[in-house]
Protein backbone atom coordinates (compact mmCIF):
# COMPACT_ATOMS: atom_id res chain seq x y z
CA UNK A 1 0.00 0.00 0.00
CA UNK A 2 1.42 3.38 -1.04
CA UNK A 3 0.63 6.07 1.56
CA UNK A 4 1.63 9.68 0.95
CA UNK A 5 1.47 12.60 3.37
CA UNK A 6 1.66 16.03 1.75
CA UNK A 7 2.30 19.22 3.70
CA UNK A 8 3.84 22.63 3.27
CA UNK A 9 4.98 25.62 5.28
CA UNK A 10 6.67 24.09 8.39
CA UNK A 11 5.34 20.56 7.94
CA UNK A 12 3.91 20.44 11.45
CA UNK A 13 0.60 18.92 10.46
CA UNK A 14 2.30 16.32 8.28
CA UNK A 15 4.65 15.41 11.09
CA UNK A 16 1.76 14.96 13.53
CA UNK A 17 -0.08 12.81 11.01
CA UNK A 18 2.95 10.60 10.41
CA UNK A 19 3.66 10.24 14.13
CA UNK A 20 0.03 9.27 14.77
CA UNK A 21 -0.08 6.74 11.93
CA UNK A 22 3.29 5.21 12.85
CA UNK A 23 2.18 4.87 16.47
CA UNK A 24 -0.80 2.73 15.48
CA UNK A 25 0.50 1.19 12.24
CA UNK A 26 4.29 1.04 12.69
CA UNK A 27 4.95 -1.20 9.68
CA UNK A 28 3.05 1.00 7.21
CA UNK A 29 5.44 2.69 4.79
CA UNK A 30 4.80 6.40 4.46
CA UNK A 31 6.27 8.80 1.93
CA UNK A 32 6.46 12.45 3.00
CA UNK A 33 6.10 14.97 0.18
CA UNK A 34 6.78 18.53 1.21
CA UNK A 35 6.18 21.66 -0.76
CA UNK A 36 9.45 22.94 0.72
CA UNK A 37 12.55 21.43 2.33
CA UNK A 38 11.57 22.42 5.88
CA UNK A 39 8.22 20.63 5.59
CA UNK A 40 9.87 17.50 4.20
CA UNK A 41 12.57 17.48 6.89
CA UNK A 42 9.99 17.88 9.66
CA UNK A 43 7.90 14.99 8.32
CA UNK A 44 10.99 12.79 8.07
CA UNK A 45 11.70 13.58 11.73
CA UNK A 46 8.16 12.38 12.42
CA UNK A 47 9.04 8.93 11.11
CA UNK A 48 8.33 8.95 7.37
CA UNK A 49 10.17 6.19 5.52
CA UNK A 50 11.05 8.39 2.54
CA UNK A 51 10.69 12.00 1.59
CA UNK A 52 10.98 14.35 -1.35
CA UNK A 53 10.42 18.03 -1.91
CA UNK A 54 8.67 20.10 -4.53
CA UNK A 55 6.24 19.97 -7.38
CA UNK A 56 7.72 17.12 -9.40
CA UNK A 57 7.75 14.53 -6.57
CA UNK A 58 4.09 15.28 -5.87
CA UNK A 59 3.15 14.99 -9.54
CA UNK A 60 5.22 11.80 -9.91
CA UNK A 61 4.00 9.99 -6.77
CA UNK A 62 0.28 10.81 -6.68
CA UNK A 63 -0.97 8.79 -9.67
CA UNK A 64 -0.24 5.39 -8.13
CA UNK A 65 -0.81 6.24 -4.47
CA UNK A 66 -3.40 4.30 -2.48
CA UNK A 67 -3.92 6.95 0.21
CA UNK A 68 -3.03 10.66 0.14
CA UNK A 69 -3.28 12.57 3.42
CA UNK A 70 -2.95 16.28 4.07
CA UNK A 71 -4.74 19.53 4.68
CA UNK A 72 -7.70 20.43 2.47
CA UNK A 73 -5.40 22.99 0.85
CA UNK A 74 -3.55 20.30 -1.15
CA UNK A 75 -6.45 20.16 -3.60
CA UNK A 76 -6.74 23.96 -3.99
CA UNK A 77 -4.39 25.65 -6.45
CA UNK A 78 -2.24 28.44 -5.02
CA UNK A 79 -3.17 27.68 -1.41
CA UNK A 80 -0.71 27.56 1.51
CA UNK A 81 0.45 31.04 0.51
CA UNK A 82 1.06 29.85 -3.04
CA UNK A 83 3.01 26.70 -2.14
CA UNK A 84 0.44 24.41 -3.78
CA UNK A 85 0.84 24.96 -7.51
CA UNK A 86 -2.02 24.25 -9.90
CA UNK A 87 -0.11 21.16 -11.12
CA UNK A 88 0.20 19.83 -7.55
CA UNK A 89 -3.51 20.32 -6.83
CA UNK A 90 -4.37 18.63 -10.13
CA UNK A 91 -2.10 15.66 -9.38
CA UNK A 92 -3.75 15.13 -6.00
CA UNK A 93 -7.23 15.61 -7.41
CA UNK A 94 -6.71 13.28 -10.37
CA UNK A 95 -5.11 10.50 -8.33
CA UNK A 96 -7.01 7.24 -7.92
CA UNK A 97 -6.02 7.35 -4.23
CA UNK A 98 -8.37 7.78 -1.34
CA UNK A 99 -7.80 11.34 -0.16
CA UNK A 100 -7.99 11.99 3.57
CA UNK A 101 -8.17 15.77 3.91
CA UNK A 102 -8.12 17.68 7.16
CA UNK A 103 -10.49 20.68 7.16
CA UNK A 104 -8.00 23.29 8.28
CA UNK A 105 -9.35 26.77 7.56
CA UNK A 106 -6.10 28.75 7.44
CA UNK A 107 -6.25 29.25 3.68
CA UNK A 108 -9.77 30.66 3.34
CA UNK A 109 -11.24 27.20 2.66
CA UNK A 110 -14.22 26.50 4.87
CA UNK A 111 -16.09 23.22 4.69
CA UNK A 112 -19.67 23.96 5.68
CA UNK A 113 -21.18 21.43 8.06
CA UNK A 114 -17.87 20.37 9.58
CA UNK A 115 -17.89 20.63 13.35
CA UNK A 116 -14.97 22.63 14.70
CA UNK A 117 -12.64 20.26 16.54
CA UNK A 118 -9.20 20.52 18.03
CA UNK A 119 -6.25 19.88 15.77
CA UNK A 120 -5.40 16.72 17.74
CA UNK A 121 -8.94 15.39 17.19
CA UNK A 122 -8.57 15.91 13.43
CA UNK A 123 -5.23 14.08 13.49
CA UNK A 124 -6.76 11.12 15.35
CA UNK A 125 -9.72 11.05 12.97
CA UNK A 126 -7.33 10.91 10.01
CA UNK A 127 -5.34 8.09 11.63
CA UNK A 128 -8.58 6.17 12.26
CA UNK A 129 -9.59 6.66 8.62
CA UNK A 130 -6.23 5.26 7.45
CA UNK A 131 -6.71 2.21 9.68
CA UNK A 132 -10.25 1.68 8.35
CA UNK A 133 -9.10 2.04 4.74
CA UNK A 134 -6.35 -0.53 5.24
CA UNK A 135 -8.76 -2.92 6.97
CA UNK A 136 -11.20 -2.59 4.07
CA UNK A 137 -8.42 -3.25 1.53
CA UNK A 138 -7.35 -6.37 3.45
CA UNK A 139 -10.88 -7.79 3.20
CA UNK A 140 -10.94 -7.52 -0.61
Amino acid sequence: MKVIVIDGQGGGMGRMLIEGIKKELPHLEITALGTNALATANMLKGGADAGATGENPIIYNCPDADIIIGPLAIVVANSLLGEITPAMARAVGESRAKRILLPVDRCCNVVVGVVQRSFNEYIQMAVDEVKQTIANQSQK
